[in-house]
This record gives structure tokens, sequence and C-alpha cells, in this order.
């Protein structure tokens, strides 16, 4: 024996000996707990199978109940079709069901449950009883299943039309199993967890969950958008109900519906993503990729989007026969569904800015408020030649203008400045631009703006940055990013770690348009800049992507690289605090903001701008009070 190997102990040598000598078949009761093994993992699995089972039976309302986290009790009673008094024992019988008959069958699989496992492996690890009566029965049958081989005759019981199912004493025959569970505050939590999937995948069903007689949930069908935006805001939160996109797209075959929440409420954890197929709930690694990637230049890199999002495909066109518990599906087609998502949230998201036209009305006990961001599908019709409602002539503001007014890009087609008109002489609200004309700056980090609904405060840093960005994207993608080279190089002092950075990534910087120099071990050349950023500090842009760079630590110069460097070259070169800007300045930024994709959010995922409505202001002052 080599050195540092341990011998294995004697008895698992005998143990394996044994049962190698000779094959056997395994008794029932060991093939159902093996099979349970694989569905009921805790009390939330019981719950989830029973659930799937009174959805496919067309319950228009189910009831939970369950006492100490489920592991003591739990009932399902619903309201559906029932079952046929010869099938109630067929039903505790293992791959016995009602929902396939052929392998074809298996290949559009429309129900929730079809393998004809759930009950009887339910059975097998806890005291189950099954209490149905179907529609135009004259009673009910109840039968009993033990933990053991043997399941009872079924006997009559009263009963209304449906199907009540309940278990007791999870595991109370497989100690190994029930010591793993844990605490009834724990379990109880994976339950309702599951409930609330489950409810926002039927939101025409109603459901309700008691535990330990205490009632936690009490959801009525929602049969239309208003009652569904409801239920979603009782599950996930009010907060993001008001704050999130409500999108319905139709795309090679595929549909494409939910709520999809604003970068601004963002997540650490992807605790809030719901994702349905064909009505079942799943966790699926090509829908959250695809989810992830249409928000990669709104977010944070550690933050995770919340969205409900619901795909509807050709049932032909999924497995869900994946996986034993059926939390995972596999398409036909991956990359078409991949690629289907991420375009429609995409797009979806580019188009909130400012003046798009809101989703439908959401009315949730008091007013939910969206800060004025909302999803347009329509293309913004700029006001050709305007400059706003500030001339060239309006009067500066007493402060030092120390930002070029080609930072914000062109303005407008160039015609005759306008008139300034009198303060008071603002044009109709219906003529008005949806952020208005700048009043003034506030501590040199916001622009004021008066606009028909109230006052507009934007963070012109943030503004500024989504700007640039978008423009420096347009321009890499369609590769006529201009240029200019610098009449004398700017030079930059460097430490080791830049060095190197320098050397790993000279390639990329040359991608997005600067060209870097090593002159020396300690000295580096910029010569070359984006047209965009001319007049910047190039040296101090630099020196920030170097330090941006060192801390990422990546060598990967996929298009994720590059727009992760392209938004940084955004964040250091947008206008920074503490600049002051005249009007025609501010006004020329609002304008941009207007025309450009993703301005309701900075790169990072931060709101640009946000609406204090004249109702808001008066409630504020208390007006009329």
């Amino acid at each position: 024996m080599r050195p540092g190997i341990r011998a294995m102990p004697d008895s698992w040598g005998a143990g394996i000996s044994e049962l190698n000598a000779r094959i056997q078949r395994l008794p029932p009761q060991l093939i159902s707990q093996i099979a349970a093994g694989e569905v009921v993992e805790r009390p939330a699995s019981v719950v989830k199978e029973l659930l799937e089972n009174s959805l496919d039976a067309g319950a228009a309302h189910i009831g939970v109940e369950v006492e100490q986290g489920g592991i003591r009790l739990i009932r399902v009673r619903d309201d559906g079709g029932g079952i046929h008094p010869d099938d109630v024992r067929l039903a505790l019988v293992r791959h016995a069901t009602s929902k396939i008959a052929n392998f074809d069958d298996l290949h559009r699989v429309a129900s929730l449950g079809f393998r004809g496992e759930a009950l009887p492996s339910i059975a097998s690890v806890a005291r189950l009883t099954l209490t149905s009566r179907p529609a135009g029965g004259e009673t009910g049958w109840r039968i009993r299943g033990d933990g053991g081989d043997a399941v009872e005759e079924p006997v009559p019981a009263p009963h209304p039309v449906g199907t009540t199912v309940e278990v007791r004493d999870l595991f109370f025959n497989v100690p190994a199993r029930r010591k793993f569970l844990r605490g009834e505050r724990t379990e109880f939590g994976h339950i309702e967890e599951g409930i609330r999937r489950l409810a926002l995948s039927r939101f025409a069903v109603g459901f309700s969950l008691w535990h330990n007689r205490r009632a936690i949930l009490d959801l009525k069908p929602a049969t239309d958008q208003m009652a569904q935006a409801r239920r979603v805001a009782e599950l996930c939160g009010q907060e993001f109900i008001a704050s999130s996109l409500c999108i319905d797209r139709g795309a090679a075959g595929l549909r494409v519906w939910g709520w999809l929440g604003l970068p601004s409420i963002a997540r650490a954890q992807p605790d809030l993503q719901y994702f349905f197929v064909n009505g079942r709930p799943v966790r699926d690694r090509t829908i959250a990729h695809a989810v992830r990637q249409a928000y990669r230049d709104v977010l944070y890199q550690d933050r995770y989007p919340a969205v409900v999002l619901y795909l509807e495909l050709d049932s032909a066109l999924v497995d869900v026969n994946a996986h034993p518990a059926k939390h995972e599906v596999r398409f036909r087609d991956s990359s078409l569904v991949h690629e289907t998502i991420r375009q429609v949230v995409q797009t979806t998201l580019a188009a909130v800015r400012p003046g798009g036209a809101p989703p439908p009305a959401v009315q949730i006990g008091e007013r939910l408020r969206s800060m004025g961001q909302y999803y347009d599908d329509r293309n913004y019709d700029d006001r050709t030649g305007s400059k706003g409602h500030f001339g060239a002539g309006q009067q500066r503001l007493p402060l030092a203008v120390q930002e070029r007014l080609a930072a914000y890009g062109e303005l407008y087609p160039a015609s005759p400045p306008e008139p300034s008109p009198a303060p008071v002489d603002l044009p109709p609200a219906s003529e008005q631009p949806p952020l208005g004309y700048a009043l003034g700056q506030l501590h040199g980090c916001y622009v004021l703006a008066e606009n028909a609904d109230g006052l507009v405060v934007v963070d012109m840093h943030a503004a500024h940055e989504r700007i640039l960005y978008e423009r420096l994207k347009t321009s890499f993608a369609e590769g006529n990013l201009e240029t200019q080279a610098l009449l004398v190089p700017a030079t930059l002092s460097i430490g080791p770690r830049e060095r190197q950075v320098v050397e790993e990534h000279g390639a990329l910087f040359e991608r997005v348009g600067i060209e870097i120099e090593i002159l020396g071990p300690k000295t580096v050349a910029i010569r070359q800049i984006p047209a965009l950023l001319v007049g910047s500090d190039i040296s101090g842009l630099v020196r920030d992507m170097l330090a941006d760079l060192a801390v990422r630590e990546t060598t990967d110069r996929s298009e994720t690289t590059i727009l992760s460097l392209l938004s940084s070259l955004a964040c250091h070169s947008a206008v920074r605090a503490n600049r002051s800007l005249n009007l025609l300045e501010m006004n020329a930024l609002l304008r941009n903001m207007e025309r450009t994709d993703h301005s309701g959010q900075c790169n990072h995922g931060r709101p640009t701008w946000a609406q204090l409505t004249l109702d808001e202001l008066d409630r504020l002052f208390r007006r009329g009070r």
C-alpha cells in the first residue's frame, strides 16, 4: 500500500461483498422511499406536488393548512374536478396517472404533474389521507396510506366536490431524513415561497395559506390586469410593482410577458426573480442568463434584476421531463429562447426615457409612485430646430462655466437663436418637452427644471454618463468610433501594477479609441483619444480606467469587457459635481436625455431624474388643507 493511503475498514469491504454476491429485487416499500428521496425533499416539496395536482384538476381555489412548518400536518383542499371512485386507489399506486397515455404525450406535456410518483412517494414516508368527490358523485371516497406497502380500500366519506389530501408526521418512518429538516420557521419559509411561485403562475386561481391556525395569505382570483398587478404587489412588494415595466411581446413563435423591475430596485441576491414557462415555475439558466445580459448596461456587476417573467411557446419545443421534481426544463432551441428574451427585455429597458407612454395605470392602496420612468415602444419625435425654452441669449447664471458645451454633444440642427420668452410666458402643456425647461442648478449636482407636471430634478453626472455611454456604444457597434490624435501627447506616471495593466490591455484600449504607448518603466504617453472626449482630463481619465481594470483583474476580451470599458470611459468622462452650467447647457442635457435610450438610469442603475408633481408639492406644503 502506498504511503498516505488509508485502508478501507473491514466492515466496508464485508458489506460491499455481501451486496455484490447476488442481484435481488428491492421491496416495493424501499423502492417508494428511494423515489420519495427524489420527489420529497422537505415539507415544501409535499406542498408543491399537492398544489400541482390541484391545479391540474382545474381548481378555482386551493386552501393550504400547515402545522409546525409542515412536519406535523399539511392539508391541501381544492374545488377541482375530483377523482372518480374507481380511480381513488390507483392514485396511491406508483406510475399511475391520468395526464399522459403514450410516448407522444410525453413530448407535449401541458400539465404540471405527469409522472404518477408524487402521492405514492409521499404515502411511503408519511401518514396520508386522500378524500375526493368528483362532480356528479353522490358522496366522496377516502383512502389512507400509512407509510407501508399496503393501502387501505377506499371507503365512503362526506366531502364537497374536489379533493383534500392530509399529510401527517412527515418522515416518521425515515428518521435519517427527518433529522436533516431545518427549524419550523425555515421549513415554513420554503412552503410560503413555493406557494408564492405557484400563485404567480396561475392568476385565475385563489390561494389561502394558514400556519398554526394563523392566516398568512388570502389571494382572490385575479382575472384582469388590475387584479393581477395587485397580486404581484402583494407577493413581491408594492415597491416592485411601482417601479416595474409591464411588457407583452411576441416574437419567433414565443410570447414574453410580465413585469421588469427598474434597475433602481435591483437586489444583492436573485431572490426576486420568478420565471415561468407555459405556466410552470422553473429555475432556468437560459432564461436567467438572457435577463442578466439584457440588464448588464444598467446594473452594477454584483446586483441582480427583479423580474416576474412569463414565457409561452409550443409545448413540443420544451422538455419538462428534465428533472424529477420538475424544477428545470430543456428547450429544443435554447439559443432562440435566449436571444428572444434578451432582445425583448433589452429593448424594453432601452425605451425607458422621459416622455415615454406610461403602462396601464396601477392603483394599489395609495398612489404608486413610478418616478416618471415609463416603457415607451415608440420613437420619440424630436421638435426639429428647437433649442429649448431658453434661447442662446438667455442670461447666464452668475457662475463660471467650466464644462464645454460640446461635451453634451451636438444640439438640435442649427437655426437662428430664438428670442427668450418671459419666464411666465411658457408654451401650453401639450407643447412642452417631457423634461420641461431648466430653471437653475442646485449645489453643482442637480439641474432643476419645470415641466407640465411640476418640478423635475436631474442628476447631471448620472444623466451625462448615460448619454456618453450610449453614444460610445453606438459608434463602437457601427465601427465608426471617431478618434483624434493629440498634437501634444499626454504623459502619465504609472506604477508596476498599472504598467502590467497597460501591457495586458493595450489592444483593448485601442479598440475603444485610446492609444497608449509605454515610454519607460514608469511613464506612458497617451497619443490618441475618442473624438467625443476632446477637452476632457485625459490623464486623469486613463488613470481611473487603469485602476478599474486593475481591480477587475480580468483578461477577458469579450463584448462584455468592451462594454465595461466603454462604461468606465463614459463614467470618468461625464461632467462632475460642482461644475457650473448655464441654462443653454442644462436644456441641452434635458433634450439629449429625451432622445437617449436607457436615459432613465445611469450605467450603474441609479435613477437619473425624478418628478415632483404639483399635487405632491401641494401636499408637502399643505396647500388647500
